[in-house]
């Protein structure tokens, strides 16, 4: 059985209420659901939320809420693999035996459904334990500086201040969208990311929504129809 997990506790500080916040018509996490609906993947689409408003808005765009998150992982602290590893479990108790789980993140209003289709392939293929997209920083982490208070720059990699950026090597960051796993990884508590594989995607299409301005970014991407 395959199944989406989409953790979406109801305490976000920097945007509140943040994974129900209205984005281009609709809750921000109904673009998650819509967009693993759309993907054809799953058998279920779960929401682990401890927020009763949450779970009304989720399951009103068609995911279940079968139980409600314990406490002691709902707080700003808590990572994600915990999450998912109670989701994992709790499913395989209410359902059936888990055998791939996607966590999708409720505030990744520009994923393509076609992304998941093709990381689920890739991690079908690879046997490995994790599969999720990566991007490429704009600009080579070995030139980056830092500024001193007097205003004073200086290279944080001071052998790279005369290197040509075309012959650094690529580096990349987690595009903060979706992780596929298989189920036995998420109940062990592996490490998504170290433990899986990246699937580059182009940057055109990520935002890590933390401030007002990421929201007003995504959604001018959102409209753009470039997407």
């Amino acid at each position: 059985m395959r199944v989406a997990i989409i953790p979406a506790r109801g305490g976000s500080k920097r945007i509140p209420r943040k994974n129900i916040k209205e984005f281009n018509g609709k809750p921000i996490i109904a673009w998650a659901i819509l967009a693993a609906q759309k993907s054809g993947l799953f058998d279920y689409i779960i929401v682990s939320t401890d927020d009763d408003e949450i779970k009304s808005v989720s399951e009103k765009y068609g995911a279940i809420v079968p139980f409600i998150r314990p406490a002691d992982i709902s707080d700003d602290h808590t990572p994600t693999v915990p999450v998912i590893s109670h989701a994992v479990k709790e499913i395989d108790r209410l359902y059936q035996h888990v055998e791939y789980a996607c966590c999708i993140y409720p505030c990744s209003p520009l994923l393509l459904a076609s992304d998941m289709v093709e990381a689920f392939n890739m991690l079908e293929s690879t046997g490995a334990d994790f599969v999720y997209p990566v991007v490429e920083y704009p600009h080579p982490i070995f030139r980056s500086m830092r500024q001193s208070e007097n205003g004073k720059m200086e290279f944080i990699y001071p052998k790279h201040e005369l290197t040509r950026t075309q012959d650094l090597e690529r580096v990349f960051h987690d595009a903060g969208q979706f992780y596929w796993g298989r189920a036995e990884a998420w109940r062990e508590l592996k490490k998504m990311h170290t433990d899986g594989l990246g699937m580059e995607i182009p940057s055109y299409r990520v935002v890590d929504i933390d401030t007002e301005d990421d929201w007003k970014r995504a959604e001018l991407l959102s409209q753009s129809g470039t997407l």
